[in-house]
């Protein structure tokens, strides 16, 4: 089943968040129970050629495959769905501009302006005819807008209004830079919950879909609780610090007791 669907159906996603360039990585990380993988091109090492080949595993492990975007660069984001990505995020979108630039570089015509060539995607994702893929393109991949600052936060009901933006995804870390007006950076911040939960309460008004990038999971409940239902955690270097902890806390333990 395709993350829209998924989405649509109001199941909640956990994504895995990979900074590392290469396929290899994505593959291992296809092959764990996070249930989509995310490749980032903003923050992490992610460039046009690891996403081109970092794609294919997950796909072909049956994930959902989502793609975060350097600022501004919407032309990154038709290139990720031709290469087969569910999902691409923008990060940044303070303004209606921005929101319909990346609109129109994810929809094809008459929503967008998104020029046709899947040549990676088709045979990718199953293929088949061209109309076909074109009449369900845009209705199976997402476009995620971050809110990520107090500009978008006041206008993130039109951000959710512009045709072609099927969600928004707080970043809480930049959020909170810009929430405390760059006092701190604390992405689980309690101050700013309220305005969080508006964001989901918002977004399921216009019938659409939220999510959030968690840095601490003890909060996940409570975010999807407010109406959160793509959840984005951790990183390859987090996931392997976590992991070589648990495996010696454990070796240690069975030496010790």
């Amino acid at each position: 089943m395709t993350l829209a669907r998924r989405l649509a159906a109001g199941e909640t996603v956990f994504t895995a968040w990979s900074s590392l360039p290469d396929a290899l990585v994505a593959e291992a990380l296809a092959a764990t129970a996070m249930e989509a993988v995310t490749l980032d091109m903003q923050h992490g090492g992610h460039g046009e050629d690891s996403v081109l080949r970092a794609l294919a595993p997950v796909i072909a492990a049956g994930k959902p495959a989502l793609v975060r975007i350097p600022v501004g660069r919407f032309d990154m984001a038709s290139r990720a769905l031709d290469f087969g990505a569910e999902a691409v995020i923008a990060p940044m979108i303070n303004s209606l501009d921005d929101a319909r630039a990346f609109a129109a570089a994810m929809k094809y015509p008459p929503v967008g302006e998104r020029s046709w060539g899947p040549s990676f995607a088709m045979p990718r994702r199953g293929g088949g005819d061209g109309s076909d893929w074109l009449r369900r393109s845009d209705a199976e991949t997402l476009a995620f807008a971050m809110i990520e600052t107090r500009a978008a936060l006041a206008i993130v009901d039109d951000i959710l209004a512009v045709p072609g933006i099927d969600g928004v995804l707080v970043g809480p870390s930049d959020f909170s830079i810009a929430w405390t007006g760059g006092e701190t950076m604390n992405p689980s911040l309690e101050d700013m919950m309220e305005a969080i939960a508006h964001v989901a309460a918002r977004a399921r008004a216009a019938g659409k879909h939220a999510a959030i990038y968690v840095v601490d999971p003890r909060l996940a409940g409570r975010y999807v609780a407010m109406g959160y239902r793509l959840i984005a955690m951790g990183g390859e270097h987090r996931y392997m610090a976590l992991g070589a902890a648990a495996l010696l806390e454990a070796a240690r333990a069975s030496i010790t007791g």
